[in-house]
C-alpha cells in the first residue's frame, strides 16, 4: 500500500511543525523586538526554539502585558544651564545686531556731513549654533571715540526732535491746541501786563532829569519855569504837576494821564510854600493799553527813605522837602491826609503793590527850603468834595477782569 495514501487517510505518521508551535516563534521575534525598544538591551537575533521555549500564551502570560520604565526628568541644575545657555545666544545675537545696525547708520550719516573719526570696522556676523550652544563672535567691534559717540547722540536728538515736531505739527488737535493757549497767553498780558512793565520799571531808571534841573544846593536859590513840576532825584523822576483838578476819579485820572495829579481834600488842600499838607498822586503800574506817558512815573517810589529830598517847581519858585514818613494804607482811608499842621507838608501817594490797586502808599515830606516860616495859609473853601464823589484816594485803571465782570 502506499504510504502517502496511508497518510492522508490519517496515518499515524507525526508532523514535525504544528501551528501553535509556529504562531509561538513569531510571537517570540515580536517580543524580542519590542523589548529592545522599550527596554535596557540591545536587539539580540534569536532563532525560535521549537521544540524547548514554550509559549508565553502556554505559560498563562497575557503577551501584551508590558512594565516600561519611566523617562528620566531634567535636573534643576540641567535647566539652569539649558536657559543660561539660550539667554547668553540671544544677548550675544542681539548685541551683535544693533552694533551692525548702529554702524550702517553711522556710515549713511558721514555720506552727507564729515566725518570726525574714521569709522570703527563692522562686526563680523556670528554663526548661530546649536540651540544648545551659544554665538561666538569672531571679530569683536573696536569701541566708539568719544567724538563719534557724541556726533551719533546729536544726531539721535536731532532726528527725534525732528520728527515729534513734525508728529504734533500733523496732529489734527495742534491748532486747536495752539488757538487755545494762544487766547489765553493774551488774556493773561492783557490782565497782568501792568505787574510785568511795572517791574521792569521799577529797575529801570527813565532817565528823564533835565540837566537844569540837577540840584547842587538845596538851600540856595534857582529861578526856574513857572510850570509846575516834581523832581525826585534818587528815582530820577521829572514829571509835570498838574493843579486846579477835581478830586472826584475822573478827574484824577484823567490830569495822571498828563503827569502827576493835585489831590485836593478839605484839610488837605494847600499848594507847595502853603501850610498844609500838598497832595500829589501818581501811577505806579498803570495798564499798558491807557493813555498817557505817565503810567509808571512812581513805580521806584517805595524806594524813598526818611531823609531823602523832593522838590517841587511851582510859580517860579522851587520847594525843597524832605521825607519824613512812609506809610501803606486802604484807598478809604483818606483820612491819614487830614491831620493837624502848622507846617508846609507834601504827600505823594501812589498803589501798591506793584500792579494792583489793593493798598496806597503815602511819603511825607517836610518843606526845608524856602524857609517854612515864611509860608502863607492856605486859601479857606479850598478843597471842597465835588457832590457824589466816594473820595477815595485815587489809585490805577481797571484791570481787564474787573471791566468785564464790573468788579
Amino acid at each position: 500500500m502506499n504510504p502517502t495514501h496511508n497518510a492522508r487517510q490519517g496515518g499515524d505518521l507525526p508532523n514535525p511543525h504544528t501551528p501553535s508551535q509556529d504562531q509561538s516563534a513569531a510571537a517570540n521575534i515580536i517580543r524580542s523586538q519590542i523589548d529592545a525598544l522599550y527596554g535596557d538591551r540591545p536587539v539580540l537575533e534569536r532563532k525560535p526554539d521549537r521544540t524547548t521555549e514554550p509559549s508565553l500564551t502556554q505559560q498563562g502570560q497575557n503577551p501584551y502585558e508590558r512594565t516600561h520604565q519611566s523617562h528620566p526628568q531634567p535636573q534643576a541644575d540641567q535647566w539652569k544651564a539649558y536657559h543660561s545657555a539660550w539667554q547668553t545666544y540671544y544677548q550675544k545675537y542681539y548685541q551683535a545686531y544693533y552694533t551692525q545696525q548702529q554702524q550702517s547708520q553711522s556710515q549713511s550719516q558721514s555720506q552727507s556731513q564729515p566725518q570726525l573719526h574714521h569709522e570703527a570696522p563692522r562686526p563680523v556676523t556670528q554663526a548661530i549654533g546649536s540651540s544648545n550652544a551659544a554665538p561666538t563672535q569672531t571679530a569683536p567691534p573696536e569701541e566708539l571715540s568719544k567724538d563719534q559717540a557724541l556726533f551719533e547722540l546729536r544726531q539721535k536728538l536731532l532726528g527725534n526732535v525732528r520728527s515729534r515736531a513734525n508728529t504734533i505739527r500733523k496732529s489734527r488737535h495742534f491748532v486747536p491746541i495752539a488757538a487755545a493757549l494762544a487766547v489765553v497767553l493774551i488774556f493773561v498780558f492783557l490782565q497782568y501786563n501792568r505787574v510785568l512793565l511795572a517791574t521792569v520799571n521799577a529797575y529801570v531808571s527813565p532817565g528823564a532829569i533835565d540837566p537844569q534841573n540837577i540840584v547842587i544846593d538845596p538851600t540856595g536859590s534857582a529861578v526856574v519855569t513857572p510850570d509846575p513840576r516834581l523832581i525826585i532825584p534818587k528815582i530820577n523822576v521829572d514829571v509835570p504837576a498838574i493843579y486846579g483838578v477835581g478830586n472826584d476819579y475822573n478827574s484824577q485820572m484823567s490830569a495822571m494821564e498828563r503827569g502827576v495829579a493835585h489831590f485836593s481834600i478839605p484839610g488837605a488842600s494847600s499848594h507847595p510854600g502853603e501850610i498844609g499838607n500838598t497832595v500829589l498822586s501818581g501811577h505806579s503800574s498803570n495798564d499798558l493799553f491807557d493813555r498817557g506817558d505817565y503810567k509808571f512815573i512812581f513805580a521806584q517810589l517805595d524806594k524813598l527813605a526818611i531823609g531823602d529830598t523832593i522838590y517841587a517847581n511851582y510859580e517860579s519858585t522851587r520847594y525843597t522837602y524832605v521825607v519824613t514818613a512812609k506809610e501803606v494804607v486802604k484807598p478809604t482811608e483818606v483820612n491819614k491826609l487830614v491831620y493837624p499842621t502848622d507846617k508846609p507838608v507834601l504827600t505823594l501817594i501812589t498803589c501798591t503793590p506793584l500792579g494792583t490797586s489793593l493798598n496806597r502808599l503815602l511819603v511825607t515830606a517836610e518843606q526845608v527850603s524856602p524857609d517854612p516860616a515864611t509860608a502863607v495859609d492856605a486859601p479857606s473853601g479850598s478843597g471842597d468834595i465835588q457832590e457824589g464823589s466816594d473820595a477815595a484816594i485815587p489809585g490805577n485803571s481797571p484791570t481787564l477782569f474787573e471791566r468785564l465782570f464790573g468788579a
